[in-house]
């Protein structure tokens, strides 16, 4: 990663961490926590590696994203308005009756979105076989799944990993957001998930651990992903729940919030102004 596409990476962060912040704020309520962990990890991909053409969203060369915690669809949703998949003003209309923008991912509905998700464990076995199809296709193609940690409490996802090792499907890249959250709390006090990385490695992935807060990190770690054909890749992403913005980092309830009271919008509407003054200096770097 140089120097350029670095700014330009972490520019696009600060946009997406305040497009979640705007939309969540309007709606009144949505899941926070589990969409700003992977701010980061969607700035890389958008800026970088993944390619795309918002012109053309279903263009067969395309490389293909599965969020498989589809409930994280804010920050996909506001990935695709910063590329130009659909206008702005969509984001304003999360979730309202008729939307393009529903609570978890929908691929007959948004521009961009490949797989409906939300169905926690489900992507797992999406991911495995789109990358299955493409590679029966003789498709270059990545594809790009990105699974939760509390999300791995389903069998299903172990099911379809093990599918995915097998077959060696080096061109599926599977991303654990590691935030150390679920639904109903700290994945260690819901279900132990020991540790991840050695888990995927024991599954046959060449497995990574990075911090998922830090772009040139997985990026580099991405790069690395790419170079290894021989088996099947999982980069672990160390992140916090609610990552950039300390009240929504410290919050314990920062899964799934309300908006319901003056210190949650006074917290937001003063992290939406320093992002704006990030994102007005990162435009001049550019």
């Amino acid at each position: 990663m140089n120097e350029q596409t670095e700014r330009a990476a972490t520019l696009l962060a600060a946009k997406l961490r305040k497009d979640v912040l705007v939309m969540l704020r309007h709606r009144g309520y949505g899941h926070v926590g589990g969409s700003l962990s992977l701010v980061e990890l969607m700035a890389d991909l958008y800026a970088h590696h993944l390619r795309h053409d918002p012109a053309d969203p279903t263009w067969e060369g395309r490389d293909r994203i599965v969020l498989s915690k589809g409930h994280a669809g804010p920050v996909m949703y506001s990935v695709l308005a910063e590329r130009g998949f659909f206008p702005r003003e969509w984001l304003l209309t999360l979730n309202d009756g008729g939307t393009r923008l529903p609570s978890h991912t929908d691929r007959l509905k948004t521009p961009g979105v490949d797989a409906t998700t939300g169905s926690l464990g489900q992507g797992t076995s999406e991911a495995a076989g789109i990358a299955l199809a493409l590679r029966m296709k003789g498709s270059a193609a990545y594809t790009y799944l990105i699974v939760g940690d509390g999300e791995l409490n389903e069998g299903q996802c172990w099911e379809a990993f093990q599918f995915i090792a097998g077959r060696r499907l080096s061109r599926c890249i599977v991303f654990i957001d590691d935030n150390k959250k679920q639904l109903d709390g700290p994945t260690a006090a819901v279900l132990p998930g020991f540790d991840l990385a050695q888990k995927m490695s024991a599954f046959g992935f060449m497995t990574q651990r990075v911090d998922g807060q830090d772009i040139r990190a997985i990026d580099a770690a991405i790069d690395a992903a790419k170079a290894n054909d021989a088996s099947a890749n999982c980069i672990v992403l160390d992140t916090i729940k609610g990552a950039g913005v300390a009240y929504f980092e410290r919050a314990a309830d920062n899964h799934s919030m309300k908006w319901n009271n003056d210190e949650i919008r006074r917290a937001t509407d003063e992290a939406v102004l320093a992002l704006e003054a990030q994102i007005k200096g990162g435009e001049q770097d550019v």
